[in-house]
């Protein structure tokens, strides 16, 4: 009987837990209740934070324990400017947690802080989204961590660590040494030249290409994966070994190792383009659009001093 007894319970709590989560009349109710603060806010309700830092050529930029999506932006700069949006549903929501960022020893830290909170908060309250949007220096040393959400970077002239990221990661062409580890979604990552460390991914629950740069000198291996392993450069052969999961290529004169393991996917190596190329273009494109601009200008200019 008493087995019974807390079967009912249990369901009943499930139960109640899903009105909760879907219906904002029933959450108020159940609010006032057991004491809460009720959700006096109409629709969303955010707030946003904007700080910039010096920062020296290869500091460590950490981000850390994020809900949402972050973005790096990378350029020859030596400031770093940091840009949070957070939303919730109620203030109440959005007080249970806080971004900190902070200029360390070594570079710059940002991450989020769980508050304390009720039982009752903590077990029915929502968790507020955050976006982080960061312009910072190519010359760094960069480390993602916890990440709930989407993550792009820009290169990066420096180590890049991303370890346990919910969501897809597309990263910029990276130097000297890249981990990637424990992500649930496809992966896109350019590698430059590499030091002695090379690049390893492992434990990864989805797609990867990696876009190799021109002059990239590396031997690519693979193993434990539930995919297969093409290649896309006309220069670089992939070969299988006949029995087992084992992938490996050679690239330009070797060196490097770029590592995989534990992943869930298929793996494509591709040819980077070009920043710099792209930059060039971009440029050109906006030189002529201007002496376009101009010459029209003149032309106007030249017939109206004619009438």
């Amino acid at each position: 009987m008493r087995r019974v007894f807390i079967v009912v319970i249990l369901v009943v709590a499930a139960a109640v837990l899903g009105l909760w989560r879907s219906h904002g009349g029933v959450r108020q109710s159940l609010s006032r209740a057991v004491g809460m603060p009720g959700d006096n806010s109409q629709g969303v309700t955010g707030d946003e934070t904007r700080k910039s830092f010096d920062l020296k050529p290869g500091a460590r930029l950490q981000v850390q324990g994020i809900n949402g999506k972050v973005e790096i932006q990378t350029s020859d700069t030596n400031t770093a400017e940091v840009y949070v949006r957070r939303t919730a549903d109620s203030p109440s929501s959005l007080s249970r947690r806080e971004i900190i960022i902070e200029q360390t020893n070594d570079g710059l830290l940002v991450r989020s802080k769980q508050n304390h909170t009720g039982i009752w908060d903590h077990i029915f309250g929502t968790e507020p989204k955050e976006e982080v949007t960061i312009k910072a220096p190519r010359a760094i040393a960069l480390s993602l961590k916890g990440i709930n959400g989407r993550v792009t970077t820009g290169e990066i002239d420096g180590p890049l660590e991303a370890k346990g990221i919910n969501g897809r990661v597309e990263l910029g062409a990276a130097s000297e040494y890249a981990e990637i580890s424990g992500i649930n979604g496809g992966v896109v990552m350019g590698l430059k030249q590499l030091g002695e460390r090379g690049a390893r991914l492992s434990g990864i629950n989805g797609g990867i290409e990696l876009r190799l740069a021109n002059g990239l000198n590396a031997d690519f291996t693979s193993r434990g994966m539930n995919g297969n392993v093409r290649s896309e450069i006309p220069e670089v052969t992939v070969d299988k070994e006949d029995h087992g999961s084992r992938y490996s290529a050679h690239i330009g004169t070797g060196g490097a190792p770029i590592t995989l393991s534990g992943i869930n996917g298929n793996v494509r190596l591709t040819r980077a383009n070009s920043t710099a190329d792209s930059a060039t273009v971009n440029d050109k494109k906006e030189a002529t659009k201007t002496q376009k601009e101009v010459k029209s200008t003149e032309s106007k200019s030249l017939k109206d001093s004619v009438k």
